[in-house]
């Protein structure tokens, strides 16, 4: 029987060599596009709400494929990148937090001058045509795509909005963390299970509890991830694990200092420093004044068609302009990066069929190997590759040559700014 290693290669090569002869043509094809659009005085706006993973790719495609007479107005509140997969690395490990904000410079690199516009703000309501901004400032849009992600408090996301001011965010969680002995990490997601794992391996003196509210960490995943990381953590870490509890989170914040517990025994325990790790919360509410029934009462995600084009608790809308995907969007696939970065694609093509006068055409199939595959880290250099199929078969590879930056220089490049990262 084939090892994972060979599994694994062989299901990504499946997908990845068909994947980069596309991206060869795409390259061809942006080429000649900026060649022959042209700047209009009357172009109508594409607009783009988000800048996370699913937003700039398809920000991106958007400047090198719309015909003359469209433009992409991009709307991001925060100044640079949050490269979201190096955060709990970052909280922990001291000096590189700044290499996590990534400049945004690179997105339309390229393509023609006139085709592109950022905007550093907030959108804080929709009309059938415009996008208000918290500034005042109100953007008209023919098509709008909401990739607007969801919320979670540090140290997942920083609150900040400039790289400065976000730094300083992580540093003082970095602070914490270091002065606090007795910690609890709530929740056992992969997260929670980076987090614990680091505040471990970085400061091994420290007394780490990993609490999760399922009978297995990891339990969006298969079993053989699961109780891969559960050894690692108990048996190599050295770290508590606790499971099938769910303590209330202290209602003093996130990470709540000098904090007591209680467990479903009745039992409470102490801690220096708990850190919550749990839920996310869909940034949807943008669409709230507009389409009401179009936000899930059950998830708060947006409901959206297999067009991605968004929908209603009433019925389809099969010739609505907007469009909703990443993590705010009900879209029935997995909720990782690489799934908004492919559904990206869908939005991109339906949005250039509209143009063109045709009905969308493209509906978004999750490929659950691909698009919810993890590479998780489990310490310093531990790391674990896992994918899952539709069907249960997974695979899983191990490894223990992680670099301890997560090669953050290798995220530079693929947003075309590498040859700043020297000079952060």
């Amino acid at each position: 029987m084939p090892s994972d290693n060979v599994k694994l290669i062989y299901k990504s090569l499946g997908f990845f060599l068909p994947y980069l002869g596309r991206l060869a043509l795409q390259r061809v094809a942006a080429t000649y596009h900026g060649w022959r659009w042209r700047d209009t005085a009357d172009a109508k706006n594409v607009v783009v709400l988000g800048g996370s993973f699913a937003g700039i790719e398809l920000v991106k495609r958007l400047a090198e494929t719309l015909p003359t007479g469209f433009k992409v107005v991009w709307i991001e509140k925060n100044s640079h990148f949050n490269y979201l997969f190096n955060f709990p690395r970052f909280a922990v490990m001291t000096g590189h937090e700044h290499e996590a904000f990534i400049p945004y410079n690179g997105v339309a690199r390229g393509t023609p001058a006139g085709i592109f516009k950022r905007i550093q703000d907030t959108a804080v309501k929709l009309t059938e045509d415009q996008v208000l901004l918290a500034s005042g400032d109100k953007i008209d849009y023919a098509y709008l795509a909401i990739a607007t992600g969801s919320s979670q408090p540090l140290p997942v996301q920083v609150v900040a909005t400039e790289r400065s001011e976000a730094c300083h965010e992580l540093q003082g969680v970095q602070q914490t963390i270091k002065t606090s002995h007795r910690i609890a990490v709530i929740g056992g997601g992969a997260v929670g299970v980076e987090l614990a794992s680091d505040i471990k391996d970085f400061y091994r003196d420290k007394d780490v509890t990993l609490i999760h509210s399922h009978g297995q960490i990891l339990s969006h995943f298969g079993n053989r991830l699961g109780e891969y990381a559960l050894r690692a953590l108990r048996d190599e870490l050295k770290i508590r694990v606790l499971l099938n509890e769910r303590p209330k989170m202290p209602t003093t914040g996130n990470m709540t200092r000098s904090a007591t517990l209680s467990f479903s025994d009745g039992h409470e325990e102490h801690f220096d420093l708990v850190i919550g790790c749990t839920g996310q919360q869909p940034n949807s509410s943008i669409l709230a004044s507009l389409l009401p029934s179009a936000i899930s009462k059950e998830s708060s995600r947006i409901l959206v068609q297999p067009t991605l084009q968004v929908s209603t608790t009433e019925a389809p809308i099969p010739d609505t302009p907007i469009f909703a995907f990443g993590d705010v969007a009900e879209h029935g696939g997995p909720r990782m990066a690489r799934a908004g970065w492919l559904q990206s694609e869908v939005v991109l093509d339906n949005i250039l069929a509209m143009i063109g006068g045709h009905t969308p055409w493209r509906r978004y199939t999750p490929n659950v190997f691909i698009e919810g595959a993890i590479k998780l880290t489990l310490g310093k250099t531990h790391n674990v590759v896992y994918a899952i199929d539709a069907d249960g078969s997974d695979v899983m590879v191990p490894a223990r040559n992680g670099r301890l930056d997560l090669e953050i220089e290798r995220a530079w490049k693929e947003f075309g700014v590498g040859s700043e990262f020297k000079r952060v």
